[in-house]
């Protein structure tokens, strides 16, 4: 078996596995409980310093 069928065999399953993992984490990430005052924080944080238009 040469190196690039053991790489692709690794590439075609493990590792699939493991970004498929990953991005389900990351999607998560923001809707764990607790992140509910960082993720407010982020999103209202362009508004910061405005005096309503002037």
């Amino acid at each position: 078996m040469s190196l690039y069928d053991t790489l692709r065999h690794f590439a075609d399953s493990h590792a699939l596995v493991f970004m498929l993992v990953l991005f389900v984490g990351l999607c998560a990430w923001p809707f764990r409980p607790g992140a509910g005052k960082r993720n407010h924080a982020a999103a209202t944080l362009i508004f910061e310093g405005q005096d309503d238009g002037e």
